[in-house]
């Protein structure tokens, strides 16, 4: 991983074109390493997660190229590289498995490397109707979240106060306020920069951590009823 990096290190300090085009070719080095990574782990999550067999590298990984429209920062390249794998593709809707790698300076995101996993800005009517799920089945989503052992919660977009028709001592009532049912676990450099093997098992039994929740949000999605 220390080519991929040190190529997005680079980009984040000469974010545009010029430089891009003149270093077309490490990125493409690059690019094609990390979608080999990818592929590799998305043959060791399908063992565990049969929804994710199928899937091939297109359907879970992203452009370099940035849209500048809905941006702040004029700047043309991501500095970061990413790979989504969820039911049916990275565009479906569905909650899944995030790997991400970008220098720690980066002013796009500043995440740094990190895992994640479930589902990110559902909409209103899905989240409400993951609410009820927490809400009625808080013993299932008790031991979903337990067996995320490494991971911690996204609770920056967060409503003030339990929504209405649920009680405000609910039991799992700051989960009730979540507006995006993620959550994230460290990616230690020292795990990234080492030995790729190390890195892809390392990886794949943190996302493994994952699938009970990733199971309990896909099951109010797959249901429609929202």
């Amino acid at each position: 991983m220390q080519e991929i990096l040190r190529f997005l290190d680079q980009l984040m300090r000469h974010n545009y074109r010029e430089w891009f085009m003149e270093h077309k070719q490490e990125y493409v080095a690059a690019q094609t390493h990390f979608n080999q990574f990818t592929e590799q782990l998305i043959a060791e999550v399908g063992k565990f997660d049969p929804s994710i067999r199928d899937l091939t590298v297109k359907d879970c990984t992203y452009r370099i190229y940035k849209d500048m429209r809905f941006s702040k920062e004029k700047i043309p390249y991501k500095t970061h590289m990413g790979a989504y794998l969820c039911p049916h593709g990275k565009k479906s809707g569905y909650a899944g498995y995030y790997f991400h790698l970008e220098p720690s300076e980066s002013e796009d995101y500043s995440f740094g490397n990190l895992l994640a996993a479930g589902l990110y800005n559902p909409t209103p009517s899905l989240a409400i109707a993951i609410r009820d799920k927490i809400h009625n089945e808080p013993d299932n989503f008790e031991q979903a979240i337990q067996a995320a052992k490494h991971y911690h919660w996204d609770d920056n977009a967060r409503l003030r106060r339990v929504p209405n028709g649920y009680p405000q001592d609910a039991r799992h009532a700051e989960y009730l306020k979540l507006k995006t049912f993620t959550i994230a676990a460290e990616l230690p450099d020292k795990v990234v920069l080492g030995d790729e093997t190390q890195l892809l098992h390392y990886v794949t039994e943190i996302f493994r951590e994952a699938k009970p929740c990733n199971d309990f949000i896909n099951q109010v999605v797959e249901s429609g009823c929202w």
